[in-house]
């Protein structure tokens, strides 16, 4: 079917920067939503950034301002840059998407990557 795979994390001092990539693979005609969820220890998941087909973005509030996602249709990638990296931003990163069309099945989803780990600290 679908299948997500993230690339980018890693240490990174606060105020510093990543860019966090993910890709879909399968024989995918179209996704209709694909972007970022995150989850720290201890903690909720909560939406970092979602890019849908229509080019709309949606950012959690936390991370308004400081981090841009954007995405490469033809490639099925999405890309999520993080500037201004504090300490609460430490947490498993996920990819994520939903409506995928593949080999002419829709599937509604939502599908999950394996998450990428960020880590803020000094």
């Amino acid at each position: 079917q679908v299948q997500l795979g993230e690339s980018g994390g890693g240490l990174v001092q606060p105020g510093g920067s990543l860019r966090l990539s993910c890709g879909a693979s399968g024989s995918i005609s179209m996704i209709n939503v694909m972007g970022w969820y995150r989850q720290a220890p201890g903690r909720e998941r909560e939406l970092v950034a979602l890019f849908s087909r229509t080019g709309s973005t949606n950012y959690g509030d936390a991370v308004k301002g400081r981090f841009t996602i954007s995405n490469d249709s033809d490639k099925k990638i999405v890309y999520l840059q993080m500037n201004g990296l504090k300490p609460e931003d430490t947490a498993v990163y996920l990819c994520y998407a939903a409506g995928v069309t593949s080999d002419g099945v829709h599937y509604r989803g939502p599908f999950w990557g394996q998450g990428t780990r960020v880590t803020v600290s000094s």
